[in-house]
């Protein structure tokens, strides 16, 4: 019985949804939602409409760390669009600025995490004072 115990309690860490404590600054991107909420140091600082993979696209689920930042980029796998204020966190998937406003709060990219150009000018900025090992970016349903 005290096996069983230990494991269930070992489960339930598991099972724990990352929190504002795990790091400077948490991105919590709800796709279900299609909202972005995020945390500094504990603290709700800000709540924008995103947008996510449109149908036939995926946005990758799980705990991320900001892998790089890119003032501008163009995607090479999307006609050359415009990505600025990209914060990367899965290969090339992104939270970055869009052009196309009127879609943020539904599904409509191609994977990446939409925000509108001054969220994403905020989301960049606070990454960079922040660092990106500081960075955590959870996406969940």
């Amino acid at each position: 019985m005290k096996s069983c115990v230990i494991g269930l309690a070992a489960l339930a860490l598991l099972l724990l949804p990352v929190t504002e404590a795990d790091a400077s600054v948490l991105a919590k991107v709800d796709v279900s939602s299609q909202t972005m909420h995020v945390f500094v140091d504990g603290s709700l600082t800000y709540s924008w409409p995103v947008s996510t993979a449109r149908k036939g696209y995926y946005t990758p689920r799980g705990s991320f760390h900001a892998q790089s930042l890119q003032l501008m980029h163009y995607s090479k796998k999307y006609d050359n669009s415009p990505m600025p204020h990209s914060v990367f966190f899965n290969g090339g998937f992104a939270i970055h600025g869009t052009h196309a406003v009127g879609l943020l709060g539904r599904p409509a990219s191609h994977g990446c995490v939409r925000l509108a150009p001054g969220n994403a000018a905020a989301f960049y900025e606070l990454v960079q004072e922040q660092g990106r090992s500081s960075t955590r970016i959870v996406v969940q349903n």
